[in-house]
């Protein structure tokens, strides 16, 4: 106990409480006053070294309790009273302390897993995204052999070229067949100057397909240029 004036006593005590890895060191300063113990005395906390020390808002904590158990013994002396209410103080501190370290832990953990799973899960895949994948798809492989054609057509010469473009204009065999959803049974023939008319009910359907693949092939390979002049006039 130190003698600070004529009017002042001065009580230095040290707390200490650990819990688990948590620890909380103090001194603890009573200072009494003339009138004391008609009057609570003056309580004040100061921290031994700032790792084992309180933390934000702590202190405001400890001091509101040890001023409350002070004022319920005014006329009586209160020191070790005051220094037990200290020591409860720090313990139930503590525990609140570790609680809210937990909370945090395990919203941090709670917020990882569900970002992992998200990023796990990606997006369901629902017919209105397949729609627009399939879309933008097809418009890609279109554009790409269009391009292809494109550069096919830019080696070719004037004469190859011309004659690129005519055979373009003539309709294919898938062309014609899908044209008329009657074209098998039809007395209907298809005309062209200088051809025969072609009777479609003289071929089986397997003979027809054939057929039809057949001027498939003729009609790519014209495409490409692999078909001469002459061959053409033969077809």
């Amino acid at each position: 106990m130190d003698l600070d004036s004529s009017r002042w006593l001065t009580l230095t005590g040290f707390l200490h409480w650990s819990i688990e890895n948590t620890i909380v060191a103090l001194q603890l300063i009573i200072e009494y006053p003339e009138t004391y113990p008609d009057v609570i005395p003056i309580i004040s906390l100061e921290e031994i070294d700032d790792e084992d020390g309180l933390r934000e808002g702590e202190e405001d904590v400890v001091l509101d309790n040890l001023k409350e158990v002070a004022e319920e013994s005014i006329g009586m002396a209160m020191t070790f009273t005051i220094a037990s209410a200290a020591k409860e103080a720090l313990a139930l501190l503590i525990v609140d302390r570790a609680r809210k370290e937990k909370e945090e832990d395990d919203r941090k953990t709670r917020e990882y897993e569900e970002a992992e799973a998200a990023r796990t899960r990606g997006t369901p895949l629902t017919k209105e995204l397949f729609d627009k994948w399939r879309k933008s798809f097809t418009a890609e492989i279109k554009a790409k052999r269009e391009k292809e054609e494109d550069d096919r057509v830019r080696a070719l010469n004037p004469k190859e070229r011309e004659e690129w473009r005519k055979r373009k204009e003539r309709p294919t065999g898938r062309q014609l067949f899908e044209s008329s959803t009657t074209l098998a049974t039809s007395d209907e023939g298809l005309y062209e100057e200088g051809v025969e008319e072609v009777d479609m009910r003289k071929y089986t359907r397997e003979q027809r397909e054939a057929e039809r693949r057949k001027e498939e092939e003729d009609e790519e390979r014209r495409r490409r240029g692999l078909v001469g002049d002459g061959d053409s006039d033969n077809e």
